[in-house]
């Protein structure tokens, strides 16, 4: 049975300007063929098993030749399988969309062409240049600037074109700058017209270089200012000082992988991007109910007797969460806890609790076990027993602290953490290549996990990768674990909140901006 092929527009970069239908595409695709303008995070979307194929080009090389892609999706499709080409901003725009949509006809496999947002009008959006504005122009030129001299003058008609519109698009034209801006001063655009190069727009390494037709080869030479950008030429360049903004947001120009669970991770990830950040989810733990049949029944046990506690101490959002998981497993009543006093740490276990109508005691002014005992100490009195939701791997300072101060302590634990089973190869070329800017740790397992899976992934030692990465912790243990693992923690939270640990990672890049 033959398959299908989408030809998708995976918009400029920013993996959020992905249309609807795009990532719906990609959801369903048995195979992703992508290039290096289409985002890594949207290969995150694809489901598991998916087969991921790089096909992109670079300054320096071909990966593989436009004829070959062609065949290789006619293969892929014949084999039954469900196609996904994933191609930098819209597939009809510079995109050798047809050449691939032709040979797929030719051999009667359906396909589709989903439309994407071109780098022609997004990236000088966020650059804060809108390619028309009502005092300045209505009409618009796009046109392809990767051509050899003589192929451009073959292709392009310079004297009809150079006044045709007000603005000018080029797209993939930094190599040839000098002969563009000198194209159009020849046939009659002024030398003094604005000019901007906008690079890697929509991502974190977006960079904006501004001149006019006389002097921008200069200053592109000057700045070894280097491609993928695009050109805009005319007077809505003059725009961008009033309306730039996404150089203004406090995460801006800064990639930051988050390793919490997928399940977590939502959180973290929402407030960088709101921020003007680009977050990289590499998810390096997974939280699973327990698999051994006896802790099973010692979780049955201990959740049998509610009604005997006169504490219940919940030290994280996932103990909450896979606490009334097992209640639910087990037919058991929340309302056995009618005798208990309940205790968090954190304002976040503290709403996890609250959202299922239990009040916590008051809370600790440290998110960590050591503040709690200090918070509600004199509460604790010696004979009184104390149920402890928790995971597998969390410290024992706590049961063994309370145990010190007499108190009976059973201790469940509810969860499971355990290493992802996912390796990503294109963290390890970010990596390679210094564009990952800061990597967060939520906890103590996020630290050996990330670093086991990098291991795993083929680095003999990471460390010396991770050199000159910004180290950002959410609270003293966890930067204490990433110490002793050999990182160097530059960043701590104020406090132990996916909060704290934004505004911290908000105060070191204005701090880095002032640099």
């Amino acid at each position: 049975m033959t398959g299908k092929v989408y030809l998708v527009g995976a918009g400029p970069g920013d993996a959020k300007l992905i249309t609807v239908k795009g990532l719906d595409c990609i959801k369903k695709g048995d195979v992703l063929v992508y290039d290096r303008l289409a985002s890594p995070r949207l290969l995150k979307w694809m489901k598991p098993g998916g087969e991921k194929i790089y096909v992109g080009k670079r300054p320096d090389r071909h990966t593989m030749k436009q004829e070959e892609i062609n065949h290789l999706l006619v293969d892929l499709a014949l084999q039954g399988k469900t196609v996904v080409r994933l191609k930098g901003g819209d597939p009809t725009i510079f995109g050798r969309v047809g050449e691939e949509a032709g040979l797929l006809r030719q051999h009667g496999i359906p396909y589709e062409i989903v439309p994407g947002i071109t780098s022609a009008i997004s990236v000088p959006a966020y650059a804060g240049i809108p390619v028309t504005h009502r005092d300045h122009t209505s009409s618009l030129s796009i046109i392809t600037g990767h051509e050899n001299p003589e192929k451009l003058d073959y292709s392009i008609n310079w004297e009809k074109l150079t006044n045709a519109t007000g603005t000018l698009v080029f797209l993939m034209g930094v190599a040839k700058i000098g002969y563009i801006s000198a194209q159009l001063i020849k046939h009659g655009r002024p030398p003094e017209t604005p000019v901007a190069l906008v690079r890697w727009g929509t991502r974190a390494e977006q960079e904006t270089l501004i001149g006019t037709l006389s002097d921008i080869e200069a200053k592109v030479t000057a700045a070894n200012f280097q491609p993928p950008a695009v050109i805009v030429v005319g007077d809505v360049v003059l725009q961008r000082e009033q309306l730039m903004w996404a150089e203004a947001m406090p995460l801006f120009g800064k990639r930051i992988v988050v390793t919490r669970a997928r399940s977590q991770a939502s959180e973290l990830v929402d407030r960088i991007d709101e921020l003007g950040g680009e977050p990289y989810e590499f998810p390096v733990i997974e939280t699973v109910m327990p698999r051994d049949e006896d802790k099973k029944a010692e979780i049955a046990s201990a959740l049998a007797v509610l009604e005997t506690y006169d504490w219940v101490i919940f030290t994280s959002v996932n103990g909450v969460e896979f606490f009334f998981r097992h209640l639910t497993e087990l037919g058991v009543d929340i309302r056995g806890l009618f005798h208990a006093r309940i205790a968090a740490v954190g304002p976040a276990t503290a709403e996890a609790l609250a959202v299922r109508g239990l009040m916590t005691e008051e809370l600790p002014a440290r998110f960590q076990a050591e503040s709690l005992i200090e918070a509600i100490g004199a509460e604790l009195l010696p004979g009184q027993k104390v149920l402890l939701p928790r995971g597998d791997l969390a410290r024992d300072w706590l049961p063994d602290k309370l145990i010190e101060l007499g108190l009976q302590v059973t201790v469940a634990d509810t969860y499971e953490t355990v290493v992802t089973g996912e390796d990503d190869d294109e963290l390890l070329k970010l990596l390679e290549e210094g564009r990952i800017h800061a990597v967060t740790f939520t906890s103590s397992s996020t630290v050996h996990n990330f670093l086991e899976i990098l291991k795993r992934m083929g680095l003999e030692d990471p460390l010396p990768l991770l050199a000159n990465v910004k180290i950002a912790c959410i609270g003293p243990i966890t930067e204490k674990t990433a110490i002793e693992a050999g990182l160097t923690p530059g960043l701590l939270a104020s406090e132990a909140t996916i909060d704290g640990l934004v505004n911290e990672l908000c105060r070191w890049n204005a701090e880095s901006k002032r640099i």
